[in-house]
């Protein structure tokens, strides 16, 4: 490797693999597609679950605009946490290695959903029920970023060249299928616990059931990393050679070598964009437009995201093959381009679709979902691919995972474009704005597909 802070492109031909490395592969293949479902189940544990029960932590009687504040700070405390994880846990794996860390973090935020589940009303405690909820979030994010920043690049160390793109997009279908499953659990709560004001069945204790499970699920994926997952042997050959003097540049201070890279700048200009297109589908879509522009009622809007999400499971996965063949650089540049002009057209039907027949509505939104979040069937392999090996983990989790803070003002971008030009125009473009950066981002790196790792 030339370069302190990226893989270098080559075309080495792959030898046969060995049936013990091959199950090695297996192993983290699927360690890594249980810690992106398991982190994604967390993260929608909130939105699905939580929000209906906040008045549990909350005084009786409080305005709209301080109701919307508490609201808020519950998912935005997470999403601060997240990149925080992500550099701490990022360097403690280019440092410890990628399963030891894994195990550390799973583990923490098994135990700090535990924690959540276990927290007080306000008629116990008062308000610090509320703050107490915030920091055990905040503290969640930080341990759910660190989740998939060891466990997904083991993976991909794992993975045969040819692989990468298969591979990459069935562990990042684990994110629709995630919502698949937080959906239907959300709904079987809301059926078994009456939701009837703060001391409800469902507000008091019924929540708390989903999150229980969550907790249960980290532990079991911790577990499995202690008993069956491997560390990775690309990792320790690095180690080897660094104890040895033979590697270069940037050892022991992996995540200033990331952060002064050009490498890290592009990935994390392209990133940016298709975060921006992805909080388009995953945050803007399903309130503003489906229920209050298109006016589907609440069980019509729960179908039609189900049904979508379903569909981006297959999309994800045949995303990460088409990557494979055709080049990622290629696919993102591509996948951008049709963001900010088949995406844009399917959102403008949406934007005016009020009284459009259901069908046609689920059609799509469906159509919608698979052009706009293409690019995350191929974001594993490529963001892997562009960091060397002392760096990778800390290379992945920060690209992937600070590029999401600016996306996440999204709102205040469209009131700001809103004054310039109709809101639903504002949409439009700002959704042209994402698929453009992402596609400019990506040409301004270069090919990775035949980057051999070791």
């Amino acid at each position: 490797m030339t370069s302190p802070e990226r893989a270098v492109s080559t075309a080495a031909p792959e030898g046969p693999e060995s049936p013990e490395r091959a199950e090695k592969r297996k192993s983290a293949t699927r360690g890594a597609f249980f810690a992106e479902f398991v982190d994604m189940f967390d993260i929608y544990l909130p939105t699905v679950v939580l929000t209906p029960a906040l008045l549990y932590f909350q005084p009786a009687q409080l305005d709209p605009g301080t109701t919307a504040i508490f609201t808020s700070l519950v998912f935005v405390t997470t999403l601060v946490g997240r990149p925080i994880g992500a550099a701490v846990f990022g360097a403690l794996a280019d440092r410890i290695g990628r399963r030891r860390s894994t195990i550390i973090s799973v583990t923490g935020f098994g135990v700090i959903t535990l924690l959540i589940a276990l927290v007080p009303g306000y008629t116990t405690i008062g308000i610090a029920s509320f703050w107490v909820l915030i920091v055990l979030r905040f503290l969640d994010g930080i341990c759910l970023g660190g989740g998939y920043t060891g466990a997904l690049p083991l993976a991909m160390e794992y993975s045969t060249k040819s692989r990468r793109g298969l591979l990459g997009g069935i562990i990042l279908s684990a994110f629709p299928l995630a919502y698949v499953a937080i959906t239907l659990v959300g709904l079987a709560s809301f059926a078994l616990f009456p939701l009837a004001g703060p001391d409800s069945p469902y507000a008091v204790w019924g929540w708390r059931v989903p999150f229980l499970l969550g907790a249960l699920l980290a532990f079991v994926l911790a577990a499995y990393y202690v008993r069956s997952v491997s560390e990775s042997e690309i990792w320790e050959a690095a180690e080897a050679a660094k104890s040895e003097g033979t590697s270069q540049g940037g050892a022991g201070r992996p995540l200033l070598a990331v952060l002064r890279s050009s490498t890290f700048l592009q990935v994390f200009g392209m990133m940016t964009g298709f975060w921006l297109t992805q909080n388009l589908v995953t945050l803007f879509l399903p309130t503003t437009v489906l229920r209050n522009l298109v006016g589907l009622s609440n069980t019509q809007l729960t179908v039609t995201l189900l049904i979508a999400y379903v569909c981006l499971v297959g999309s994800y996965i045949a995303s990460g093959v088409i990557g494979q063949r055709i080049g990622r650089r290629r696919f993102f540049i591509i996948g951008g381009l049709l963001i900010a002009t088949v995406g844009v057209g399917l959102m403008a039907v949406l934007v005016n679709g009020r009284g459009l027949p259901l069908g046609v509505v689920i059609l799509v939104v469906c159509l919608f979902s698979i052009v706009v979040t293409a690019p995350w069937g191929v974001v594993l392999p490529y963001i892997t691919e562009r960091f060397r090996t002392d760096v990778r983990a800390s290379g992945f989790g920060l690209g992937f995972s600070v590029s999401v803070v600016i996306p996440s003002f999204y709102a205040f971008f469209l009131e700001g474009l809103g004054g310039l030009m109709p809101y639903a125009t504002a949409v439009l473009v700002l959704l042209a704005v994402g698929g453009l950066l992402g596609a400019g981002g990506a040409a301004a790196g270069p090919e990775t597909k035949d980057v051999d790792f070791e």
